[in-house]
């Protein structure tokens, strides 16, 4: 009996034992001495967590839960747009989405943006982007392709690219201003296969030299409803072409500026040899875009564009005006011609978080030759546009261009399209 009075009293006096040391927080090797028994233990203390450990706990499994389908969706995009170029070797984003143009009608696609850089250590330069893209439209387009531009390290050199096939069918005026304005239209199927490679070396402070391969076949198929509308060009060519070009670039982002200036002169020669046009021909373009500050927010365009296509040049290479970055709203390819000039301004302003607006207003002329040249052909365009950054200075732009008559009704067209049109 003494035995078991003598073991409970044990327990008791550990019992009080430990919670004594619990509460003072401290642990060793302790002796207890009863009788003729000896006790030599160790043992730990338990500490209870406080109240911010708890919470923190909590949080912590909470944040395991999966979030729902939008939430994600949401998420993803609210991290899209920061710029994380410095930290991945790629930052790429997708989105999958309608657009809508007057040549395409209601489209579906799909669209990689990427970011990145070759040269981390310097962050005044702008990144390097590629895009990789595929659409396919309720009327029978479709387009697939890639572009984008590399910027080298201390921005010293420069490599962008475009890979591009689309079928598209189209509407055809004719070729000159007096074919789009009076004739009916009529129909065909175009199907286009380019490759362009540009490489630019910095000779100076922004200024630029280098070199432009491309490669174009261009095929109308055998729907051309009127076959006189082309005279005696054939249905379909090939062409390559070899660029010299002169820039000056200050452009703190390539896709979308905030400012700088950027001038571009490129002289193109398509060597008969090299293309099925029958004849060596030859094209010069000139760029000069100027971008501005204005205020928060706020920034200025201006955009001069000129294409000079020599005698020879099949009309599948053409100048037009129309499409998705000068005289929006215009159905590309109605107004076509060996020669064309476009000017035109925009205001953009960011009007919340990544919500923005755009206004612009603008001319083109389309024109066979110098002495052709008529001013009463000039055509004017405006319009006004949403942008929604869709990652980093990447904007998804929702445009609807207007301009002048044509047998008697007003050219309007609404379009979807990425990065800014100039």
């Amino acid at each position: 009996m003494m035995r078991y009075v003598a073991a409970i009293a044990v327990m008791a006096v550990l019992l009080l034992f430990s919670v004594g040391k619990i509460s003072a927080g401290n642990s060793a090797d302790s002796i207890l001495v009863t009788g003729r028994d000896t006790i030599k233990y160790r043992y730990t203390p338990y500490e209870f967590p406080d109240s911010a450990v708890m919470a923190a706990a909590i949080d912590s499994v909470s944040a395991k839960k999966k979030p729902n389908f939008i939430r994600r969706i949401i998420n993803y995009f609210a991290e899209s747009s920061v710029d994380k170029s410095f930290d991945k070797k790629i930052d790429f984003s997708f989105v999958l989405g309608p657009s809508y143009s007057a040549e395409t009608n209601f489209s579906l696609g799909v669209l990689a943006a990427g970011l990145y850089r070759i040269d981390k250590t310097n962050r005044d330069l702008p990144a390097s982007d590629i895009s990789i893209y595929a659409t396919a439209s309720v009327i029978g387009f479709y387009k697939v392709g890639v572009e984008g531009n590399n910027i080298f390290k201390d921005n010293r050199d420069r490599l962008s690219y475009q890979v591009s096939f689309q079928s598209q069918p189209t509407y055809f005026w004719g070729l000159g201003y007096e074919a789009a304005m009076t004739n009916e239209r009529t129909k065909y199927i175009s199907n286009k296969y380019q490759f362009e490679v540009k490489y630019l070396h910095r000779m100076f402070r922004n200024t630029y030299a280098g070199v432009l391969l491309n490669f174009d076949y261009a095929y109308s198929g055998k729907r051309l409803g009127k076959p006189a509308y082309i005279g005696d060009y054939k249905s379909h060519y090939s062409a390559t072409g070899l660029s010299l070009i002169l820039e000056y670039d200050s452009r703190d982002f390539i896709p979308n500026p905030y400012k700088g200036v950027y001038v571009s002169v490129q002289g193109m020669i398509r060597p008969k040899a090299f293309g099925s046009a029958g004849s060596t021909t030859w094209t010069v373009k000139a760029i000069a875009d100027y971008y501005q500050k204005l205020w928060k927010g706020g920034v200025l365009a201006l955009d001069l564009y000129g294409e000079f296509n020599s005698a020879g040049t099949p009309w599948t290479f053409y100048a037009q005006m129309g499409g998705s970055q000068r005289m929006r709203g215009y159905y590309e390819g109605r107004f076509s011609d060996l020669n064309v000039i476009m000017v035109q301004a925009e205001l953009r302003q960011r009007i919340w978080r990544r919500i923005g607006m755009t206004f612009w207003g603008g001319a083109g002329n389309i024109f066979h030759g110098f002495s052709a040249f008529d001013w009463g052909h000039t055509m004017p365009n405006y319009g006004v546009g949403l942008r929604w950054e869709f990652k980093n200075r990447v904007n998804v732009r929702f445009d609807y261009g207007m301009g002048g008559k044509v047998q008697g009704k007003l050219i309007n067209g609404f379009l979807v399209s990425v990065n800014e049109a100039f």
